[in-house]
């Protein structure tokens, strides 16, 4: 039986990277030299697995994030407090908040991107 061990991300900036997830709420776990290639920082959730592995490759400071992939996503209990959170932080959402498809039930979501470009989701939590 397979089980889901984590994402990985390639970064640009370690310290710079690590600060932005650290404001969502990851810590960081440990870092693994890959020889003289590439460090790996691991990250994690409070009370959970290393589920982001950011690599930085030495002399790659960017990447093309391509059209495929998309976005992690991260449940929230409030999103407009999260949102001001993060703003207070110099993070900001690419539109406010919204219900996908046009709904008016349910969890509202938005996106943050990360230094890199990447996508994050954020997830109202629905009470019960």
């Amino acid at each position: 039986m397979a089980s889901f061990l984590h994402t990985c991300y390639r970064i640009g900036d370690i310290d710079r990277s690590v600060a932005f997830y650290e404001k969502l709420g990851f810590e960081e776990r440990r870092r693994m030299p890959i020889g003289d290639e590439a460090i790996n920082v691991f990250m994690g959730l409070p009370g959970g697995g290393d589920v982001l592995e950011l690599t930085y490759n030495h002399g790659v400071d960017s990447y093309e994030l391509g059209t495929g992939y998309n976005h992690i996503a991260l449940a929230v209990e409030d999103i407009e407090a999260t949102l001001a959170g993060l703003s207070a932080q110099g993070i900001e959402p690419e539109k406010p908040p919204y219900r996908p498809g046009g709904r008016t039930t349910g969890s509202l979501i938005c996106f943050v991107r990360d230094p890199d470009g990447y996508r994050v989701e954020l997830i109202e939590r629905q009470p019960g």
